[in-house]
């Protein structure tokens, strides 16, 4: 019998209770308690490399007027999450992918926007709310938590888990973030399961109300997707890892007066310099 198996319920509840308070973390925002094995520096490091390896791989842009408002709005988004990214090495690129309405970030402050987005996101505003929400991923550490119960899956359970605690990302490489990200030459960004979209979305959308930015805009852009895309063939809601648009639409309208009075209340409020 495995030493798994074997582990009587006393040992195995003490053993949990430790896994638990070493390995968790509270989500910005919300509150919400999650896993976390991974080390924060060993992850921003592979990010890093992925980043630069996603850069090698896809034209960046040469508009100019495109970059500076993406690197005008990222920074002011960067700003007001500094608690909750201190050590982040911000780096805002835009990619010449027409074709493609995303954006994403990656650990360490790492954010990619694709040129295609601006057919739904136009203003200053809008452009916040896509990448305040790709920011909120990485802030709630939606991919930390990912790679977390793959690690304590894959070293067989809560025994495995303690064995990983304080080896963290090291073992982690540069292809297997990738994999996570799915960097092809669609550059389909990492999909995250419909809890985790909505977690970034109401993150998201106070980010972007304390940076000064109209938190409407979160509806608008999440309208202007569904025109752009409601038509295209696409899996049940049961079987995509995305809430359907209307729904996320829903959740933000019930959060809007909130999102609202964060948003009057931000005005010229100072915030921590962003760090390089």
């Amino acid at each position: 019998m495995s030493a798994r198996l074997a582990l009587r319920p006393p040992v195995f509840l003490a053993v949990l209770a430790a896994l638990s308070l070493s390995g968790c973390y509270q989500v910005p925002v919300t509150g919400r308690k999650a896993l976390d094995l991974t080390s924060d520096v060993e992850l921003a490091k592979v990010s890093s490399k992925a980043f630069d390896e996603i850069k090698s791989r896809h034209r960046r842009s040469t508009d100019r007027a495109r970059l500076d408002q993406v690197q005008r709005v990222g920074e002011r988004i960067a700003k007001v999450v500094f608690w909750d990214m201190p050590n982040a090495d911000w780096e805002f690129v835009l990619f010449d992918e027409p074709r493609q309405i995303n954006a994403f970030a990656m650990a360490g402050g790492k954010v990619g926007v694709f040129s295609g987005l601006f057919r739904i996101a136009d203003s200053d505003d809008e452009l916040a709310s896509v990448i305040a929400h790709e920011i909120a991923h990485v802030t709630a550490r939606h991919v930390h938590e990912r790679l977390s119960q793959e690690m304590l899956a894959q070293a067989g359970g809560v025994i495995g888990g303690v064995g990983l605690m304080g080896a963290g990302a090291g073992s982690l490489t540069t292809s297997a973030l990738l994999g996570l990200y799915d960097s092809t030459a669609t550059l389909q960004m990492l999909a995250y399961d419909r809890g985790k979209e909505k977690e970034a979305d109401y993150i998201g959308l106070m980010y972007a109300a304390r940076a000064g930015f109209n938190p409407e805009a979160a509806i608008s852009v999440l309208e202007k997707l569904e025109a752009e895309t409601g038509s295209q063939p696409r899996p049940p809601a049961f079987a995509s890892t995305h809430p359907p648009t209307p729904d996320r639409i829903v959740q933000l309208r019930d959060a809007m007066p909130k999102a609202l009075e964060v948003y009057r209340t931000a005005g010229s409020r100072a915030a921590a310099p962003v760090v390089r």
